[in-house]
């Protein structure tokens, strides 16, 4: 019986782990409103070693439309702004010396459709992450010995039932998001 748990609660921490990595992959996917986590990746070349922006730099919205960024030693400015646009997130820095300043523009209607496409991706590689989670799920059971059939179908009933919630939780954060990404 313990084994069994030891099985369904393996399944669910994945799952859970495949929710969390979706959640952070959405944030990543702007929809039209500027956010400190459109940046967050971007790695700057800071005394030799790559360093999150966040660690160089004081990163904030203060507006719907603006991400600005005061780095803390003023002589990171150039290898911020230099890192941004290696990113390849589509901004266009302007530095006043001080701070950069990243002017978010409106999204167009057919950036707005990658974006939902590469909401969808997202949302699909986590179901596959989830299904395959099942997957393990099962296999963990059959190797389970000394125990009755009907235990083991009980917990494969289970572990469908975990699968089938973190799908719909799944489908359900794609429409979520995909509302926002479309809401001009």
């Amino acid at each position: 019986m313990e084994e069994i748990n030891l099985a369904i609660e393996m399944v669910k921490q994945e799952m859970e782990a495949a929710m969390r990595h979706l959640d952070h992959a959405f944030q990543k996917i702007r929809a039209g409103r500027a956010s400190t986590t459109m940046v967050q990746d971007v790695m700057v070349e800071y005394y030799g070693a790559p360093t999150p922006i966040n660690q160089v730099a004081n990163v904030m919205v203060p507006d719907a439309m603006t991400i600005s960024i005061q780095p803390w030693d003023k002589t990171a400015i150039g290898a911020i702004e230099k890192a941004i646009i290696n990113s390849n997130l589509g901004f266009a820095p302007s530095n006043n010396g001080e701070s950069i300043i990243l002017n978010v523009p409106p999204l167009t209607e057919e950036r707005r459709r990658e974006l939902a496409k590469s909401a969808k991706a997202e949302a699909e590689s986590t179901k596959i992450t989830v299904r395959n989670a099942r997957q393990d799920g099962m296999k963990e059971l059959k190797k389970i010995e000394g125990v009755s059939e009907d235990l083991i179908k009980d917990a494969e009933g289970r572990i469908q039932e975990i699968t089938d919630k973190y799908v719909k939780l799944c489908d359900d954060h794609l429409k979520v998001k995909e509302a926002e990404i479309m809401k001009v």
